[in-house]
Formats: structure tokens, C-alpha cells, sequence
């Protein structure tokens, strides 16, 4: 990375240009929407992040808490992406907590939708069933 801002750079910007979001619109409306934390607190878009800043980050199921090493607002590759931060061991070991409980469940954690093929055929056998009698 060439081009190191010294001074902070909004938070939106950073969460682009470190992956966390595909885009800076999609940035401001997990900050916005509180899912998105600086220091422990809820922050504006236009919060200047700073080195050494930890921010807690849920983007789905999962919630991450990040160091800032880095700052950049230019979007590069993953592997450049991922040293402008340095996730905490806690978060490592509670993502891969809760994604081993989420396993563990099967389909029953699995979002209401419709039904898949294995599904309709339990239906439609337990239809024939309640018919007959």
C-alpha cells in the first residue's frame, strides 16, 4: 500500500477498503443500523477511524472485534486487505463456537423457506398417510 493516509479516514471508507463490505453504501447502513461499533460505541458514518481503534463488526450470524493496524481508503486484494486489521483471539474462538453450535443444530436452525425435496416427499408421504384413515 503506496498511499498511507496519517490523519484518520471516515469509518465507512475503511470498512470498504478492509472487505467487510462490498460497498460503501452497504458500510453505511450496518453503521447506521448499529451493527457496527468503535470502541464499545455506536458511531456516525463519518466517524474518523484511528490506529490501534478496536471495532466490533456483525455482518450476519457472525460478529467479529477487530484491532486497527492500518489505515488505507483504497480497496485492494484480500491478502493486503486483511493486514489494515488484526482480529482478537476471543472473536476467532466465539465465531468458531457459534458456527460449530449452528452445525450441531442441522435444520433446525435453518431459515423458514420452502420446502426442499426431501421435505415435499415427508409431506406428501405424510398426506397419503392421513388420507387413507
Amino acid at each position: 500500500m503506496n498511499k498511507t493516509p496519517q490523519s484518520g479516514i471516515r469509518i465507512d471508507k475503511w470498512l470498504w477498503a478492509a472487505r467487510f463490505f462490498k460497498t460503501r453504501s452497504l458500510a453505511k447502513q450496518a453503521i447506521e443500523g448499529g451493527k457496527v461499533q468503535y470502541n464499545g460505541d455506536r458511531c456516525k458514518v463519518s466517524k474518523e477511524v484511528q490506529v490501534g481503534a478496536q471495532l466490533t463488526i456483525r455482518v450476519g450470524f457472525d460478529t467479529k472485534v477487530v484491532d486497527i493496524i492500518a489505515l488505507s481508503d483504497q480497496r485492494r486484494g484480500a491478502p493486503e486487505a486483511a493486514l489494515l486489521y488484526a482480529e482478537t483471539a476471543e472473536s476467532i474462538a466465539a465465531r468458531e463456537q457459534n458456527a460449530a453450535d449452528r452445525k450441531a443444530l442441522g435444520s433446525a436452525f435453518a431459515h423458514p423457506e420452502r420446502p426442499n425435496k426431501k421435505q415435499r416427499r415427508q409431506i406428501h408421504r405424510f398426506q397419503r398417510i392421513t388420507d387413507e384413515t
